[in-house]
Parts: C-alpha cells; sequence; structure tokens
C-alpha cells in the first residue's frame, strides 16, 4: 500500500489495512475464556480483550438494530461506555465527501474527469507537480499520485506534537502546498492519500460556492437526520455523550488525545457522529436514497488496492470480501484515539459500524473486521432483535 510505514496516527493507514485483513483471513482460534450466549456481545468483549480501553458496536438490519459495549468511557474509571457515543469517525469521512462530490457530477455541476487544475488553478504546483494531470476521478480513487500530508503533521504523530499543536489550525491551501514538497508521478497505480480528499473538500467549495462541511450537512447529515454527526471544523472538542480517546504514539503509555482541532483533516476525517448515524448513513447509501444509480455505479466500480487479499477501492469507498462468501462496501475510519470499522451490504439492508478507544493495534484490527464480517454474514433469523 502507501510505503512500508506500519503505524502512523493519522486517518486511515494502508499497512495497517493489510495486515489486519490478513489476520482476519488466517488467523486460528484461540482458546478463550466462557463468552455471552449473544455474539454481538460475544466479538465485543474479545475486542476489548485485545486492549482496547472501550469498544461499542451496533448492527442493523430491515427488522432489527442490535447494540453492544464493552470496556469503559475513561481509563481507570469505572464510567460506562455511551449509548449513542459520538467519536471521531476519521477516514470514513471520505465516503461522506465522496458522496457529495458525485452528487454535483450528477446535477451537471462537474464532472469526474474534469482536472485539478480547472477548479483550484496553480494549487497543485511546484517540484514539477502539475494538476492538470490529475482528474477529480483520480482523487476519490486515490490513484492521483499526490503524497499524504499526514506525515506532516506534528499533532497525529507524537506525544510532544500532540500536546504543542492539537489546537492548530490548518488551511486545506497550507496543507496541500506541504504535500507539494515532493514530486509524484500521478496515475502511476493505487496509493492512499488524505491529500486527494483536502482538495476535493476545496474542490466542492468551488463549485458550490459554499464549504465543503456547509454541502455535506444540508446535502446529507440534515437529509438523513443525523443527529450525533457533525462537521466541527477548528472546534476542538466532542460535544455531547462520548469516551475518551487514547494514543500512545509508539509508546506503551496512552495519553488523552480527546480533545483536537482537526482542521487538518477537512474533508478527508473531521466528522464527528455516532455508530448509529454512521450505519443510517451507510443503509442510505448503499440503498440509493443519497445518490442515482449512474453515481452510485461510479462509486462503487473499484480496482484492486490489496489484489493480494481481495481488497478493492472504489471512489470513496472500500469493498471487503466476506467471510461468507461476496462483499460488503465500506470504510475504515482513524483519527487520534478512535478507530471505526464499518460498512453495509450491496443493497444497503444489512450495516455493521464498531468503533473503539485506543490506537487499534493489529489483534484490535483483526477482530474489529471479524465482527462487521459476521454481522454482515448473519441472517435475518440470526439476529437477536434486540432494540433500543
Amino acid at each position: 500500500m502507501h510505503g512500508s510505514r506500519r503505524r502512523r496516527r493519522g486517518l486511515l493507514v494502508p499497512t495497517s489495512l493489510a495486515t489486519a485483513v490478513l489476520a482476519a483471513s488466517t488467523a486460528s482460534t484461540a482458546a478463550a475464556k466462557p463468552r455471552p450466549a449473544d455474539p454481538l456481545q460475544r466479538q465485543v468483549e474479545a475486542i476489548h480483550d485485545t486492549g482496547a480501553v472501550g469498544v461499542h458496536a451496533e448492527v442493523t438490519s430491515p427488522d432489527a438494530r442490535d447494540s453492544a459495549y464493552a470496556g469503559t468511557a475513561a481509563m481507570n474509571t469505572r464510567r460506562p461506555m455511551p449509548r449513542e457515543g459520538r467519536f471521531r469517525i476519521g477516514s470514513a469521512t471520505k465516503t461522506f465527501t465522496a458522496t457529495v462530490v458525485l452528487q454535483l457530477v450528477g446535477e451537471g455541476r462537474m464532472s469526474l474527469e474534469d482536472t485539478v487544475e480547472q477548479w483550484l488553478p496553480e494549487v497543485v504546483r511546484g517540484n514539477g507537480n502539475d494538476g492538470s494531470q490529475i482528474t477529480v476521478r483520480q482523487l476519490l480513487q486515490h490513484t492521483s499520485g499526490i503524497p499524504d500530508v499526514g506525515p506532516e503533521i506534528p499533532a497525529l504523530n507524537s506525544a510532544d506534537g500532540y500536546r504543542a499543536e492539537r489546537f492548530r489550525t490548518y488551511t486545506p491551501e497550507e496543507l496541500v502546498g506541504m504535500a507539494m514538497r515532493q514530486k509524484f508521478s500521478p496515475g502511476a497505480g493505487w496509493s492512499y492519500s488524505n491529500t486527494n480528499y483536502i482538495l476535493a473538500a476545496m474542490i466542492i467549495h468551488k463549485v458550490t460556492g459554499r464549504s465543503w462541511a456547509r454541502e455535506v450537512k444540508d446535502r446529507i447529515i440534515r437529509p438523513l437526520d443525523l443527529r450525533g454527526t457533525t462537521t466541527p471544523g477548528v472546534f476542538p472538542f466532542v460535544l455531547g455523550p462520548h469516551a475518551q480517546g487514547y494514543a500512545a504514539f509508539g509508546t506503551d503509555t496512552g495519553i488523552d488525545v480527546t480533545k483536537l482541532n482537526s482542521s487538518m483533516a477537512v474533508g478527508s476525517g473531521s466528522i464527528i457522529s455516532t455508530a448509529h448515524d454512521l450505519n443510517r448513513f451507510y443503509a442510505a447509501l448503499l440503498g440509493g436514497r443519497l445518490l442515482a444509480p449512474a453515481q452510485l455505479d461510479e462509486m462503487t466500480t473499484t480496482m484492486p488496492a490489496l489484489p493480494e487479499l481481495g481488497v478493492r477501492y472504489g471512489l470513496g469507498l472500500a469493498e471487503i470480501p466476506l467471510p461468507c462468501g461476496g462483499s460488503y462496501f465500506g470504510h475504515r475510519g482513524e483519527l487520534l484515539g478512535y478507530v471505526t470499522w464499518g460498512g453495509a451490504t450491496r443493497d444497503g439492508a444489512r450495516t455493521a459500524v464498531v468503533y473503539v478507544t485506543g490506537d487499534g493495534g493489529q489483534d484490535t484490527q483483526q477482530a474489529m473486521i471479524t465482527l462487521v464480517g459476521q454481522e454482515l454474514c448473519r441472517t435475518r433469523s440470526q439476529h437477536s432483535g434486540r432494540r433500543h
């Protein structure tokens, strides 16, 4: 995937996706302590046992909505994980951004074949880089070759950097400029980069004359009544019920990283949401309520991303193999202290979202992928049918 970096405190780490999917597909069943009879609760507790501070999962089907919780809302406390808790969804934000772009395409206001230079003159420049050689499609598909700006953000990469710059505000232009310090080759293959979606957010602003945040709110959040979902901008706090997020930055000691000005992740990873809202979003998207058939087909037409594992990528959506055969569409997300996996069956009828507080190492990732895959494979009669 994108380089050899094993872990980075960013929005989505492709090598983590690779190792996690591989582990989920090859791991043997280990001996474990007795588990609850409910399979969702059993899987949530298995995730918690990997070292996560708190875990929440929600699964929906046409006639049921099931939830399970494990762990605590804060270290060294007995405070339970909050019901309808809010968390930073990280790169799951990209699916929202791609949806807005594809809505604008469907309205005839722009094209996937438009170049970055057409909409953002002189932005992708320097070191021989040329925005006229990059299309909007390549941004959404991660085939632009543009480097990821994530490693350049101190707050995402070390405890000292976080303490010093957690409230720093970045402009999109500043972030893209940081990525332009490197020369790159457009269209050379699939290479995950958050910078692609920062540029996509800038294009949305240019096309509509309104901010990315406003367009996401008016086109997705408000119509779907996603009451726990916000685009916080430079506001550094998670409002409403939430668990604390923790990051260890490669050490053995996690620190509280809940407060963060997420302006470095506009368009690529800054949304705050809930498991329930994400399930509603995935169901509406795959169910055809947000995009016309032509645009949904564009989004779900995928190319190899991890060909050795069968993982593919479309426009803001990953296509991930199911253990029962076939595949589902979804996205991993991570932004300092919160990690999520979620997605939906191809028709949007069944959805599953799980998030953890903590760094989300390989064992945690494996357990999260296992939960989503098994729950999306579960037939309607196998769901417990518990409701809130």
